[in-house]
């Protein structure tokens, strides 16, 4: 099918349009997709993981065969003294081209440094897994903090316009009662004064929501334009606490930063061995082929096949003490990751009951600030009814809306809050999965 060239314009228009009414809306579960790819953190995390599993296959290498070819080829100029039986002296001139290429085998048999190396590197290509886990699943709790603070940046310019909206109307109202005689110079400065703030936290809380948006497009990787808001539906009953012992448990065992230093433990009790391992003897597996054609002088005219196998013993004796002080500094290096180690169960252990608390109290909060807002829409609808009635004015109407978006935005924030505490009590426990997201993702909707 042959398109002339208005076809081509039309359907090239019509597909930027499509996305760009795409990029219009980003629900959460499409801004994780987008952070995977271009979260400058999480690709950080990933290359350094996919390094990181190369440590075992380095250290299993000094554990099997070294397989070598070596190749020399020289040209020789020189003379060779030479003297009889009795006493005649002579000069040879030796000038000849040889060649040595020789094929080596070495298996170690014995050598504890490259076992203790071997095991060092499978601790530490652990450490580099159970780091990325850990990674991983803080990217999920940096997108929807990231998401959730754009969303309530959005709330802040709505309420700060709504303050002003109000102010300037009480302004209005003033300066008309200042004209009948009614008012007062003063309340039109105060209120004029107060008109003035609202509008610079108007200006604020742009600010504010341009450096959140900044914030999220720097995950995702494009301009954040509108995003999903929370559904209605949400109720922080939905989601079921376990007992706290039970998620106790679950971070000693599983929590990605306690895996991460108790392998960083293993790999320093490694590092002992190995140093020690200076005293210890070692004994290789040796096997090679050699051709030697013309290799020195004495073989100026032989072409030398040569094919040999044995075992080789080096048995260490004494080196100016740098074993024993190797081995001390990494049996220090141990016993400062152990430290660690306690320090981070700690740090853990106490971020999980704070996230637990957080659950446990925002459940209340959350039914109180419901209650608000249910109160705040009455509040509106009686205020309409008694404008129509004449015993309210504007100003009122002005006042109980924004004290409803006041009440809406405190019921969000309170709704955002306990959604981050169950992330972050998962992410504690080492537990958070992509469904957790999943399921948080559902109670948002896409706005009209």
């Amino acid at each position: 099918m042959i398109f002339t060239c208005q076809k081509i314009f039309v359907l090239v228009c019509i597909i930027l349009f499509s996305q760009a009414n795409h990029a219009h809306a980003l629900s959460l579960l499409d801004a994780y997709e987008a952070a995977l790819m271009h979260d400058p953190i999480y690709r950080s995390a990933f290359h350094e993981n996919e390094a990181g599993q190369q440590a075992e296959a380095i250290g299993l290498a000094s554990l099997l065969p070294n397989l070598s070819i070596t190749h020399t080829q020289s040209k020789n100029t020189g003379t060779r003294e030479l003297s009889g039986a009795a006493g005649a002296a002579g000069a040879q001139s030796l000038n000849f081209d040889s060649q040595v290429s020789s094929l080596t085998l070495r298996q170690p048999l014995i050598n504890m440094e490259a076992v203790a190396n071997y095991r060092q590197g499978k601790a530490q290509a652990d450490s580099n897994r159970a780091k990325f886990n850990g990674r991983s699943q803080q990217l999920v709790v940096r997108l929807v903090e990231a998401y959730v603070e754009t969303l309530l940046a959005q709330d802040h310019v709505k309420l700060a316009e709504k303050q002003r909206d109000s102010l300037e109307e009480l302004k209005r109202v003033n300066e008309r009662m200042l004209q009948k005689g009614e008012g007062t110079t003063t309340d039109v400065l105060e209120t004029q004064s107060k008109h003035a703030i609202a509008q610079a936290r108007v200006i604020e809380a742009n600010d504010e929501l341009e450096g959140a948006q900044l914030k999220l497009g720097s995950i995702v990787g494009h301009k954040i334009t509108q995003l999903d808001r929370l559904s209605d539906m949400f109720s922080s009953r939905s989601i079921q606490l376990q007992d706290y012992d039970n998620w106790y448990a679950l971070a000693l065992e599983r929590n990605a930063e306690i895996v991460t230093q108790r392998h960083a433990v293993t790999s320093g009790k490694e590092e002992i061995r190995k140093n020690h391992a200076g005293h210890a003897p070692r004994v290789d597996l040796v096997a090679s082929l050699t051709r030697n054609k013309a290799g020195s002088f004495v073989t100026a005219n032989q072409d030398v096949h040569l094919a040999t196998v044995g075992v080789e013993v080096n048995i260490p004796l004494y080196a100016g003490g740098r074993v024993n002080a190797l081995t001390a500094q990494a049996k220090a290096n141990h016993a400062r990751a152990e430290a660690d180690l306690d320090a981070m169960t700690d740090k853990v252990l106490v971020e999980l009951r704070k996230q637990y608390n957080l659950l446990l109290s925002g459940v209340k909060r959350i039914e109180s600030l419901e209650l608000a807002v249910k109160s705040a829409e009455l509040l509106v609808e009686a205020t309409q009814k008694s404008i129509r009635g004449g015993i309210r004015i504007n100003l009122n109407l002005l006042d109980a809306q924004q004290q409803l978006h006041t009440a809406r935005r405190d019921l969000a924030e309170a709704r955002y809050n306990y959604m981050l505490a169950y992330l972050r009590l998962q992410l504690a426990a080492g537990t958070l999965v992509l469904d957790d997201l999943r399921n948080i993702a559902s109670y948002f909707i896409t706005q009209n």
